[in-house]
């Protein structure tokens, strides 16, 4: 197997065989056949290239290629964005009157998936804290079928056990599903830990430039091929262009992650000093309550961090304001320095209470590190930061 930069540069070749460097954009909604039986073949075959974009396209085919190569799975598909591929794995691995388990501490729109959607579609949910792999086995009943995980968890960034919680769901026939959007190959490949099934929003790193909706599931093809299934009743496609712009990310994804990790880094040593922030979340600091277990699973921590603010939500607002570099946005990942006040932004997904159960606090900023020059990115923020807002609590 090669090595990731290489693997991110060179796993699609065989996909297209032109003789184009930068591959084309296969710009078509519907493609023809030769004869009948290329037209059968090509109808039914599921995550093609070759029969109609919705169902697949050489596209959509060059980032799988990448991706899987990537997880270190048998396969990779695409889709119009992280909740798309959510929603299409959950909704083709279990039915009425089945039972999954999830996260207290995930991103929001997973949450709703939980909350929300499945039980009225008569799926019972539970939510445990990912931090005890112990409570995902007391969590089990016999009609338990999935288990959905992420590690580290947005936004505040908890660790999970994922070798752990993978060994005991094997243990007892229950499919798991790792986010991986935060920490991206890069920096853990969760199928090397047992996990099933992985997705990201390749919106966030695995495109890298805030230009792109888009989903991505690896893992082994008889699965995909039944998430592929609902996928294409639901239209969840990634237009051609939109694949074009993901494959390009994907290039540069590991030089990439090698600056957002630094920078990261940097920004959480030197907030987690500063008296007016409470509390620094983020997996690289030692004094993570996860550190160690994040050592041994990830290769890096990624470039985003949760800062409390010690002076609640006034102060977490005035941070916000005060940032040069980070501009309030909804999404991360990008080259681009970004924050935002989770709070606020997925009020309209989940209830005030809801939000509350999850242990986002009114004083919560999620800061995605970019790959600006670290210095810049560190004399910001402390500055952003202010005077002591009020009692400093570790």
């Amino acid at each position: 197997m090669s090595g990731i930069s290489t693997a991110a540069i060179h796993a699609d070749r065989d996909v297209d065989r032109g003789r184009a460097l930068a591959p084309p954009i296969y710009q078509t909604a519907a493609f023809w056949a030769e004869d009948a039986e290329q037209f059968a073949r090509a109808a039914v075959d599921r995550r093609g290239r070759g029969f109609y974009t919705r169902y697949g396209n050489p596209n959509h085919a060059q980032v799988a290629a990448v991706l899987a190569e990537l997880e270190h799975t048998e396969a990779a598909m695409v889709t119009a964005s992280g909740m798309a591929a959510l929603t299409s794995a959950v909704l083709a691995l279990v039915s009425s009157g089945d039972h999954v388990i999830g996260q207290r501490s995930t991103y929001g729109g997973t949450a709703s998936v939980l909350l929300n959607l499945l039980p009225r579609l008569g799926v019972s949910t539970t939510v445990v804290d990912q931090a005890d792999p112990a409570a995902f086995e007391r969590a089990l009943t016999p009609r338990t079928r999935l288990m959905l995980l992420e590690s580290p968890s947005n936004p505040l960034l908890q660790i999970t056990d994922l070798r752990a919680v993978a060994d005991l769901a094997r243990a007892h026939h229950v499919l798991t599903m790792a986010d991986n959007t935060f920490a991206t190959p890069v920096n853990q490949r969760p199928v090397d830990l047992g996990i099933d099934l992985v997705w990201h929003s390749a919106t966030k790193y695995l495109n890298g430039h805030s230009d792109v909706s888009a989903g991505v599931l690896a893992g082994p093809a008889g699965l995909l091929d039944r998430v592929w299934d609902v996928a294409v009743l639901t239209g969840a496609v990634l237009g051609p262009l939109d694949a074009w712009l993901l494959l390009r990310g994907l290039r540069t994804l590991p030089l990439r992650m090698a600056r957002h990790n630094a920078n990261g880094q940097a920004l959480a040593e030197a907030l987690h000093e500063h008296p007016a922030v409470a509390r620094v979340h983020y997996p690289g600091l030692p004094a993570h309550p996860q550190h160690a277990l994040a050592s041994r699973q990830m290769s890096g921590f990624g470039g985003v961090l949760g800062i409390e603010l010690a002076g609640g939500f006034e102060a977490a607002d005035a941070f916000l304001g005060r940032l040069r570099y980070a501009r309030r946005s909804a999404s991360l990942g990008g080259v681009e320095s970004l924050a935002v006040h989770p709070a606020s932004m997925w009020r309209g997904m989940l209830s005030a209470e809801q939000i509350a159960a999850s242990g986002v606090a009114p004083g919560l900023v999620r800061l995605s590190a970019g790959t600006e020059d670290t210095a810049d990115l560190v004399a910001d923020a402390l500055a952003a930061a202010g005077p002591a807002a009020g009692e400093r609590t570790r």
